[in-house]
C-alpha cells in the first residue's frame, strides 16, 4: 500500500487535525507503509522531510491556524507519478484536496476522504450563515466520488448522512497517548511556582482555541457566575491562543490566568495538576483535548453536543450540559468543585475509560478498511 495524503494542516501546527495526521504518519512509518503528504507551508520554518511536500499558502479566513495552499500542479503531478499511489486519502475539501481529487479521478486510483471540521457551524459564529447552503452543496459534490468518507464521531456521521453527503460513511475515532497524558505528571507546586497561584486554590482548566466557535464566553460566564465561596476558592486557567485572546485576556480579573499557546510537554503537566476541565464547545467533530484531559484523570464538564457528548460519560467521568446553557454549566461545575470525593471518583473513572482509546488500534482498523477498498476496486477493475 502506498498512500498519498492531502491536508490543509499538519505538524508543527497545533490543532486536532494536525496532531491526528502526525500520529497517522508516525504509525505508517512504524508499519513500513509508504506515504506522501501534500500540505501548506507551516507558519514557522520546519525541517525538510522527503515524504512531506509543502506549498505556498495563505491563512484561511475562518481559521487562521489552517492555511489554504496555492498548489503547484506540475510539481504535485510529477511527485504522484513517481510515487504511484495505490490509494489517495483527502483530508481537506479545499485547494490541495481538489487537486488530489482531480488526479485520482484521472488515474482511476481508489480515493477516500476524512471529514474533520463543521465549517457550517463556524459560519454561524462569524455571521456568514448565508453561505451555509452553498457550503453543503459544495461538500456533497466534493465527496460523491470517494469510495468512503471517514468521520471521528457518531454525531458527525449522522449529520453528514442527513445532508446526503455520502452513503458510505465510517467511524475513524481518535486515540490518546496514555503515558504522556497521565495523572503521574501531577505537580503540587506547578501553579504556585509558574503562575503565582496560591496553592490552596482549586484549578478550573480550559484548553483550546480562543475563538467564538469554541464558546469561550461560556467559560468566563460560568466562572463569574459560580457561588461566591467557590469563586474565591477557585482559579480559572485558560490555555490557548486565537483571535479573541487579546480582547478577552485584557478584560478579566486577577483570579483568571491566560497562558497563551503551550507546548505539549508543559500541557500534560498542567492537565494532571488541575482539578476540573471545562469545555463548553458544541462545534467539535471529536474533541481531542477532552480525551487528553480524561486520560490525565480530569473530570470534564462539557456540552451535550458534537463529538464531546461521546467522550464524557454523564455522572461517571463528568457532566454533560445543555449547549450554551450557562445555568447548567454553573450547576454542574459547582457540584464538582464543591465535592472533592466526587471529583476523585470521577477522576479515577476518567482515566480508566480514556485508556480504552488507543491510537494503534484505531489506525489498525483504518488500514484494514483501506485494504478492503483497494481489494474491492481491483476486483471491479479485473
Amino acid at each position: 500500500m502506498r498512500i498519498a495524503i492531502f491536508s490543509d494542516t499538519y505538524a508543527p501546527e497545533i490543532n486536532g487535525v494536525a496532531r491526528t495526521l502526525r500520529h497517522y504518519t508516525t504509525y505508517l512509518e512504524k508499519q513500513g507503509i509508504e506515504y506522501r503528504l501534500f500540505v501548506p507551508n507551516a507558519s514557522t520554518p520546519v525541517p525538510s522531510i522527503p515524504q512531506v511536500q509543502r506549498f505556498t499558502s495563505i491563512p484561511f479566513l475562518l481559521y487562521q491556524e489552517c492555511r489554504l495552499a496555492i498548489p503547484n500542479p506540475i510539481k504535485i503531478k510529477q511527485s504522484l507519478d513517481e510515487f504511484k499511489p495505490t490509494l489517495i486519502h483527502i483530508a481537506t475539501p479545499f485547494n490541495l484536496g481538489l487537486y488530489g481529487l482531480h488526479y485520482g479521478k484521472k488515474q482511476g486510483i481508489p480515493m477516500v476522504a476524512s471529514y474533520h471540521t463543521h465549517f457550517d457551524v463556524y459560519l454561524e459564529y462569524y455571521h456568514l450563515t448565508f453561505l451555509q447552503n452553498w457550503i453543503w452543496k459544495y461538500m456533497k459534490w466534493f465527496h460523491h466520488s470517494f469510495e468512503k468518507v471517514y468521520v471521528p464521531s457518531q454525531s458527525t456521521k449522522e449529520k453528514l448522512l442527513s445532508k446526503n453527503i455520502h452513503q458510505n460513511i465510517e467511524l475513524w475515532g481518535r486515540g490518546v497517548n496514555h503515558s504522556y497524558y497521565s495523572p503521574t505528571k501531577k505537580s503540587n507546586t506547578l501553579f504556585k511556582e509558574r503562575y503565582h497561584i496560591h496553592d490552596d486554590k482549586k484549578i478550573l482548566l480550559y484548553v483550546g482555541r480562543i475563538a467564538p466557535e469554541k464558546d469561550i464566553h461560556i467559560v468566563l460566564e460560568t466562572y463569574n457566575d459560580l457561588p461566591e465561596h467557590l469563586k474565591q476558592e477557585t482559579h480559572l486557567v485558560i490555555v490557548g491562543d486565537g483571535p479573541l485572546f487579546r480582547e478577552l485576556s485584557e478584560k478579566t480579573g486577577p483570579n483568571i490566568t491566560w497562558t497563551g499557546f503551550m507546548e505539549p510537554d508543559q500541557l500534560s503537566q498542567l492537565y494532571a495538576s488541575s482539578d476540573l476541565f471545562l469545555f463548553p464547545s458544541s462545534s467539535e467533530t471529536f474533541g481531542n483535548v477532552v480525551l487528553e484531559a480524561l486520560s490525565s484523570g480530569l473530570p470534564v464538564i462539557g456540552a451535550n453536543a458534537g463529538g464531546v457528548q461521546h467522550l464524557v460519560d454523564h455522572e461517571v467521568t463528568g457532566f454533560l450540559c445543555e449547549p450554551r446553557d450557562i445555568k447548567d454549566f454553573v450547576r454542574y461545575t459547582s457540584k464538582l468543585l464543591d465535592d472533592s470525593t466526587l471529583r476523585l471518583t470521577y477522576s479515577k473513572a476518567a482515566r480508566e475509560i480514556a485508556r480504552e482509546w488507543s491510537w494503534d488500534a484505531i489506525f489498525k482498523e483504518l488500514l484494514a478498511s483501506f485494504s478492503k477498498i483497494a481489494e474491492r476496486k481491483n476486483q471491479i477493475s479485473a
